[in-house]
């Protein structure tokens, strides 16, 4: 193995699930690179230091751009809030890092471009932390798809409910609350929630080309968690919209922050011409699936639980026997594995910065779509 030095930017939520994910991949997956918690970066002195102490990070410091510049770092990992992704993306690639970015890609299209332009000039590897991909039912739910099982796609519907900010206290903007300051996240539920359904529906079903689109921002003010001054709230809370594919079926998604009782209920349903799927992250191992030739008398719903070894379901292998399930951490593992493996051959791997700009587009149609009132097309 070759060790690979990692730099953390970021040592949040994120921050901790890619250093997992770090820890545990090389234990469970065969791979050419080894890689090695060289730095973390963090603005707070303290709180970086004990992230440090506690992952195992042989270094820390409180300037991204040191350890963008150290020549002992292999690849930059961005675990930041969104409006810090371009700067440091764009000047990881200039100097030659790999890069490993949280989702979404950016704010905007705008930037996202700029991101895309930057590792496609300097040729660095690069990946955007979709990482609900590499569940293995979801991946599972892929191979289906390609081979034809479903057949021709009618209908692709996601949903992604939370409800952490009903209440008027919450603040927003600061460490803790980045996510509902516009001028951090560039927008709510849209680039937070929806990217994800949005990034697997285009890996299972291709593009999207239309959007129709409604948001509300159910609270209008909060209080800033920096200033304490009560400022206007400029993200969206929720956000309903159908779409169009490029293969001819149609989408329906919905994503809020305001559906008391939920979590993180991330669901998704795909009907085709000779069967359906779908999945649901509170029950991730299973994979519902109906097909249509089964004979009359035994047609209906089953729930295939995806943990064989023979390999074909994806990444069990390399895990527990079969029956014991894995969680929402190894899906970061399996995302290191793939881009490790990949990195390693000369190769890109899924989702890239380019592929991530087309969600960043949709998401931008999205919201230009509520504003607007009215159909919108999606940049190809």
């Amino acid at each position: 193995m070759k060790d690979l030095n990692i730099g953390l930017i970021g040592y949040g939520f994120m921050g901790r699930a890619h250093s997992n994910a770090y820890r545990q991949v090389g234990a469970f997956f065969d791979l050419e690179f080894q890689p090695r918690l060289a730095c973390v970066c963090g603005r707070n002195e303290k709180a970086v230091s004990a992230f440090a102490r506690q992952w195992g990070y042989a270094s820390h410091t409180a300037d991204w751009r040191e350890i963008v510049g150290r020549k002992d770092i292999d690849l930059i990992d961005i675990c930041v809030p969104n409006h810090l992704h371009a700067e440091i993306a764009v000047a990881a690639a200039r100097a030659g890092k790999m890069i490993v970015c949280e989702k979404p890609l950016a704010r905007n299209v705008s930037e996202a471009k700029d991101m895309v332009a930057a590792v496609e000039a300097a040729a660095v590897p690069n990946l955007v932390s979709f990482n609900y991909r590499r569940v293995p039912a979801v991946t599972f739910a892929k191979r289906l798809i390609d081979e034809g099982k479903l057949g021709r796609i009618f209908h692709y519907r996601a949903n992604f409910l939370q409800d952490w900010t009903i209440s008027p206290d919450v603040p927003q903007g600061g460490a803790a609350t980045w996510r509902l300051d516009v001028k951090a996240a560039g927008s709510g539920v849209t680039g937070d929630l929806l990217a994800h359904c949005i990034d697997t529906a285009l890996w299972h079903n291709g593009p999207i080309t239309r959007v129709n689109a409604m948001t509300e921002t159910f609270i209008k003010e909060r209080v800033h968690a920096e200033t304490g001054e009560k400022q206007a709230v400029g993200i969206d809370d929720a956000c309903t919209f159908f779409c169009r594919f490029a293969n001819g079926s149609l989408g329906n998604f919905e994503a809020t922050r305001y559906a008391r009782g939920h979590k993180a209920l991330y669901t998704f349903e795909i009907n085709g011409e000779h069967a359906s799927i779908r999945w649901n992250l509170h029950d991730l191992h299973r994979l519902e699936w109906f097909d249509h030739h089964d004979a009359g008398r035994e047609r209906g719903w089953r729930s295939i639980h995806v943990t064989d070894h023979d390999g074909s379901q994806p990444y069990m292998d390399h895990w527990w026997v079969p029956g014991l399930q894995i969680g929402y951490a190894e899906s970061f593992v399996h995302q290191a594995a793939d881009f490790l493996a990949a990195a390693a051959k000369g190769e890109p791997c899924s989702p890239t910065f380019r592929e991530a700009l087309q969600t960043q587009k949709v998401c931008e149609a999205v919201l230009a779509s509520a504003r607007q009132g009215q159909w919108v097309d999606v940049p190809e």
